[in-house]
C-alpha cells in the first residue's frame, strides 16, 4: 500500500488507513475549540496555529485550515494536522517518532469521534489498532488529514459537530505525557466602543506620512497612518490608509495578533462614505496593515464627493475582530465587535 502523508476521512476500516471509531473518554493531551467558527471561515489567512503545547518532552502545535488547505485537495473540508514546534533547540540529525490521534466531538451525543491512522503488517486484516507511528524529523515536521471533516457534514446540525456555531477538536500524541494543556479560540459577540474617529485639519498642508493618536480597543493600543501622497502602489495617484499597533505593544513568541477591520474617510455631505475592510495577522508592532490605493486623490479633491470640507478630512477605524492571547491555558479570544460609537 502506497504511503501517503494525509488522507480524506473513510468509513471505518476503508483501504485508505484510517480508522473512524467513538469513544466516552476525552482526550488526553491538547483542546482546541472553535466558537462562532462561521466568522473564522470568513478571514482571509488559510490557516491558524494553536498554541504550543508540551508532550513527551517536545513542543507540538495544531495547525488548522478551516476552508482547507488547497494545495492538498482540502477544498470542502476542514484540513488539520499535528506539527513539532521548537525545533531549534534540537540537536543536528533529530528525529522523533509519535502515535497521533485527532478527535472530533459529538456534542449531542458526548461521544469523541477518534481519527487514526492504521498501521499495514501484512494484509488489510492483520492491522496494529494501536494506530501508526509516524516520524517527525526536519523535512517532515507535521502530519495530519487534508479531509478531516467536510463542511457538509459540520453544518449538518444532527451530527453534533457544530452546535451554537461552536465546535471542538482534539489531539493525542503518544510520545507521551499528558500536558493538560489547551486553547480556546473565542469569537464574542460584544457591546463596546470599537470605532476610532481621526480629524484632521490643515490637510493639504499635511506631509508625505502622518499618525494619529493613540486609541484603545479591546485592551490593545493602535494608531493610524496616513500618507497624503500615497505609497507603494498608490503614491502619486491615492491615499494610503494604515493600521499599526502602538510602539509599546508586544505580542508574544510563536504569536500572531489577527484583527479584521474596516478604514474609512467619511463624506461630510452625503453620507456616502469611502471605506474598505481589511484582515490581518500582526506580527509584531513595526508592521502595519491597510491599503495603499485607498483612495484617488482626484476623489479626494473633488469638492461634490464631500472628503475634503473646508480643508478638513475625517479618517474612521472600525476594528471588529481582535484576537487576545492569554498563555495561561493557552487562551485565545477573538472578539467580535459589533456597536459603533466614535472615539474623538
Amino acid at each position: 500500500m502506497e504511503d501517503k502523508t494525509c488522507y480524506p476521512l473513510p468509513a471505518d476500516n476503508d483501504e485508505t488507513g484510517i480508522v473512524q471509531s467513538t469513544r466516552d473518554l476525552p482526550p488526553a493531551h491538547y483542546t482546541f475549540q472553535v466558537k462562532n467558527f462561521s466568522l473564522l471561515l470568513g478571514m482571509e489567512e488559510e490557516k491558524c496555529y494553536s498554541g504550543q503545547f508540551e508532550v513527551g518532552g517536545y513542543q507540538w502545535r495544531l495547525v488548522l485550515y478551516p476552508n482547507g488547505k488547497k494545495i492538498s485537495n482540502g477544498n470542502g473540508h476542514i484540513s488539520l494536522y499535528l506539527a513539532i514546534a521548537a525545533t531549534d533547540g534540537l540537536p543536528l540529525g533529530w528525529e522523533v517518532n509519535a502515535n497521533i490521534r485527532f478527535f472530533v466531538f459529538d456534542q449531542i451525543r458526548d461521544k469523541y469521534i477518534s481519527l487514526i491512522y492504521l498501521q499495514l503488517l501484512v494484509n488489510l486484516n492483520n492491522l496494529d489498532a494501536s494506530g501508526r507511528v509516524r516520524r517527525f524529523h526536519k523535512l517532515k515536521t507535521e502530519w495530519g488529514f487534508d479531509q478531516l471533516l467536510s463542511h457538509d457534514a459540520l453544518d449538518d446540525s444532527s451530527n453534533g459537530y457544530l452546535v451554537d456555531d461552536t465546535c471542538a477538536l482534539r489531539a493525542e500524541v503518544f510520545v507521551i505525557k499528558c500536558s493538560g494543556k489547551g486553547e480556546t479560540l473565542s469569537m464574542i459577540n460584544e457591546h463596546q466602543s470599537n470605532i476610532f474617529t481621526w480629524r484632521i485639519d490643515n490637510y493639504t498642508n499635511m506631509k508625505d506620512e502622518l499618525y494619529s493618536g493613540h486609541f484603545t480597543i479591546e485592551g490593545r493600543r493602535w494608531k493610524l497612518r496616513l500618507n497624503p501622497k500615497g505609497y507603494g502602489t498608490g503614491a502619486g495617484t491615492c491615499l494610503s490608509l494604515y493600521l499599526y499597533l502602538r510602539d509599546s505593544e508586544t505580542i508574544p513568541p510563536n504569536k500572531k495578533l489577527c484583527a479584521k477591520y474596516k478604514l474609512r474617510v467619511r463624506d461630510q455631505i452625503h453620507g456616502n462614505h469611502h471605506e474598505k475592510t481589511v484582515d490581518s495577522w500582526f506580527p509584531d508592532r513595526t508592521i502595519g496593515y491597510g491599503v495603499h490605493e485607498f483612495l484617488p486623490l482626484r476623489d479626494l479633491r473633488d469638492e461634490s464627493k464631500g472628503y475634503l470640507v473646508c480643508d478638513g478630512l475625517f479618517i474612521e477605524c472600525k476594528i471588529d475582530a481582535i484576537s487576545v492571547f492569554f498563555f495561561k491555558g493557552f487562551l485565545l479570544k477573538l472578539t467580535l465587535c459589533l456597536n459603533w460609537r466614535s472615539i474623538v
